[in-house]
């Protein structure tokens, strides 16, 4: 199979350059409000679109966009034009190549976003249905030539997923460029972070994978980041809008000069882009100066800020974005997260390269500890925000109540939620008598079956716990601790059954030695409540390191019990103990997959390297 020219190109070292916006410029050029169908322009007013294409031509785009972004039959029926699919797509194609006819070296690139209306499980189309509305598009384009698809402004990677397969299935070889868009929190609209997006559209086949839309430059530039960290070998692309825009007597305004908009492009293309274009607010005069820019040898590039929203810029967001933890346990995939705990000071780098090891090895999550032992470590949130950040996944932020008073507990839920952590994980905490500073106070004002209910039913409810309004509802997704080999069930069964009550989506369990003990648990609970056992747990899983460990284990942490048959393996192993460790782990993972929702790994004394073996076996 022969390469095509388009990805070709790709393999030049310097960027290939798409084109800017079209419905804002359509708009800002106009009298036509920005809720018009500028897709169907192609057949109104065909000069208007050939007129924007001949001028990001001029301006030195080798890529050109069809304008049919929209022309999918659920947005056209908005405008009561459901039936004008076949005839907008194949006009649009027509434009494009008569606009770029005389000019060498440009590709026509058919644009295609999302249907308008959300897919289930959020929305009401079933795949189905999305799939019959894609392939009615594609289909269109496809048979008028076009040299590459880019399937652009997703705001849910599920949906994209959908097109691609559609696309892959009418033309195999078709160069697909796929690109997302992600809010002020860089989070799609579903919550997964660009990272997870990243590797699951690469893994779908996607040529070139990449961000347009959500904000500007800065924004952008972060998210490229955390996307090619998460997937180094892949192609991507990068077209930001003009910044974030403001009203303006009428108009949308968007504040990116030209000027700083082209010194942006030598940043993207040293973050890996190599595609660079515009999105919403751009204009032939962006894309010129972002050609300028390429172009001149010694142009310097802009030292963007690489956070994940700019505070100042960053609009302020109006709808729930559930977690991916919480959007995984609804779809009942099996999900695997690994406990990490922070460093006893501040140096953060080695616990970076172990989550990008356990990413790679395909852990969903990272659970972090909060003063195990009641030992002083480093702050977990601190640490969760910079493995969410320069990871790329997500995190359960384990948030122990002993040790907090009311005052500090409510104000510590909210820094969390600021700093863009979920998922939590409500627990005691270790008593400080068995830690580094055994008088320091230990004392607590809420336990963690109340406090899962606070956070459920106030918090989320947008309130604290005296009734006060705290402005915007949270969004947490709250766990509890469950062991299913308790000496006790009845007493656990009532502590459960509370816990959900209070609130509790989620539970991580005590690490599992004797799979059949689950079974137990499960059997006495359908025999307790009469009801089958539904409730998602991650198993705790723990990989052990030695027989002096598991000994130690045994006989000293309470609630674990470990069988002879495995002290005999750990004995027989020797030097080898780690991995007969990992294999027990995985052993004891597969025998129990069927019964839980996921996994819980616990490496013993920070080794993620065994923990990661763990991982990529269960996947």
């Amino acid at each position: 199979m022969t390469t095509s020219p388009f990805l070709t190109r790709l393999e030049q070292p310097k960027p290939l350059l798409a084109d800017g916006a079209m419905g804002t410029l359509l708009h800002s050029r106009g009298n036509d409000p920005l809720d018009t169908c500028f897709e169907y322009l192609c057949v109104s007013h065909p000069q208007r679109v050939a007129d924007v294409h001949r001028e990001y031509v001029q301006a030195g785009a080798e890529l050109i966009k069809t304008n049919t972004f929209g022309a999918n039959r659920y947005r056209l029926a908005e405008y009561g034009l459901g039936d004008a699919v076949e005839a907008v797509n194949r006009q649009a194609v027509k434009l494009a190549r008569w606009a770029t006819a005389l000019h060498e070296g440009v590709f026509v690139v058919a644009s295609v976003s999302s249907l308008g209306v959300p897919m289930k499980p959020f929305g009401k189309l079933e795949r189905e249905q999305v799939y019959h509305a894609f392939h009615e598009q594609l289909s269109v384009l496809i048979s008028e030539g076009i040299d590459a698809l880019l399937l652009e402004t997703f705001t849910d990677h599920n949906e994209l997923l959908v097109a691609l397969a559609v696309a892959r299935e009418l033309q195999p070889d078709l160069p697909i460029v796929a690109q997302m868009t992600f809010n002020a929190d860089s989070r799609t609209r579903l919550g997964y972070l660009p990272g997870r997006v990243a590797r699951e559209i690469h893994q779908a086949g996607a040529d070139v994978i990449g961000v347009n839309c959500s904000g500007g430059p800065s924004h952008i530039a972060n998210i490229l980041k955390l996307m090619r960290q998460s997937v180094p070998e892949a192609r991507f692309s990068a077209m930001p809008n003009a910044g974030y825009p403001e009203q303006i007597g009428g108009r949308t305004i968007y504040p990116s000069s030209a000027d700083y908009f082209g010194q942006t492009a030598t940043t993207l293309q040293q973050l890996g882009a190599c595609i660079v274009g515009g999105c919403c607010g751009t204009s032939p005069s962006h894309i010129a100066s972002m050609r300028f820019a390429l172009d001149k040898v010694d142009t310097p590039s802009i030292d963007l800020i690489l956070s994940e929203a700019l505070p100042s810029e960053a609009p302020t967001a109006t709808e729930h974005q559930p977690t991916e933890l919480q959007t995984r346990l609804l779809n009942r995939q099996f999900t695997i997260t690994v406990e990490m705990t922070p460093p006893r000071g501040y140096e953060f780098e080695h616990l970076l390269k172990a989550g990008d090891l356990l990413r790679s090895a395909g852990a969903d999550l990272l659970d972090i500890n909060d003063s195990p032992a009641a030992k002083m470590r480093m702050s977990p949130w601190a640490l969760c925000q910079l493995l969410q950040t320069q990871v790329g996944l997500e995190t359960i932020l384990h948030f122990p109540t002993r040790g907090r008073n009311l005052l500090r507990v409510q104000g510590d839920l909210l820094g969390a939620h600021a700093l863009g952590l979920r998922n939590l994980f409500v627990t005691m905490g270790d008593p400080t008598k068995i830690g580094d500073y055994p008088d320091a106070t230990d004392s607590f004002d809420i336990a963690p079956s109340k406090l899962m209910d606070v956070i459920a039913h106030n918090f989320n409810q947008g309130t604290d716990l005296g009734g006060n309004s705290i402005g915007k509802p949270t969004h947490f997704t709250v766990g509890c601790a469950l062991n299913m080999f308790a000496d006790d069930l009845n007493r656990e069964l009532d502590l459960l059954e509370r816990k959900i009550e209070g609130g509790a989506v989620f539970a991580l369990g005590q690490p599992v030695f004797e799979a059949h003990k689950v079974e137990q648990f499960l059997q006495a609970y359908e025999a307790r409540f009469n009801k089958t056992f539904d409730f998602p747990v991650l198993m705790g899983i723990m990989p052990l390191f030695s027989l002096k460990q598991a000994r130690f284990l045994h006989n000293e942490v309470p609630g674990i019990s470990i069988p002879p048959s495995i002290f005999a393996r750990l004995e027989q192993a020797g030097e080898t103990a780690p991995q007969v460790g990992v294999q027990i782990a995985v052993e004891l993972a597969q025998a129990v997959k069927p019964l839980v929702a996921g996994a819980y790994i616990i490496p013993a004394f920070g080794k993620h390297e065994l923990a990661a073996q763990v991982v990529n076996a269960i996947r």
